[in-house]
């Protein structure tokens, strides 16, 4: 059984949340790889992991490039899984139809979207018979709070 997790995103985009999350993921010395709706937001999101923060970065890499087995993140646009990764992430767009062979999703949707929404909730119908979800949302503050 995969373990889904939802984050309902309120105070701060994907970019700002995804670093945090994928900090976590490597201190747990998983892999990971990340999915964005489309390709066109791949840049961007590769532009934010490497600035996030002044003294550190995140080592990733695009796609299936020259050395994409050895990154410990990948980003991609479509369902490929280039570093064996243990955790795939969904976001700016993306959204989980299956669990696959991954430990653990994680589904990051815009809740300032009326359309993301909708989909996070398809999304939870089709995975919950046979997943573990949870649903974070986010509280003023900027704090998670397991809502189910």
């Amino acid at each position: 059984m995969t373990e889904i997790l939802f984050y309902h995103l309120e105070q701060r985009p994907a970019e700002a949340v995804l670093p945090l999350l994928l900090e976590k993921t490597l201190e747990r010395n998983w892999r990971a790889v990340v999915q964005v709706g489309d390709a066109a937001e791949l840049d961007g999101l590769d532009a934010a992991l490497w600035s996030y923060r002044d003294d550190s970065f995140l080592p990733h890499g695009i796609g299936e490039g020259d050395h994409a087995a050895e990154h410990p993140i990948a980003l991609v646009a479509d369902q490929s899984n280039p570093n064996d990764a243990q955790l795939r992430f969904f976001a700016k767009g993306a959204v989980p139809t299956e669990a696959g062979n991954y430990e653990r999703l994680v589904y990051m949707f815009d809740g300032h979207d009326p359309d993301a929404v909708t989909r996070a909730r398809e999304a939870w119908k089709a995975l919950k018979p046979d997943n573990q979800l949870t649903y974070w949302q986010q509280e003023q503050n900027g704090k998670w709070v397991k809502k189910a």
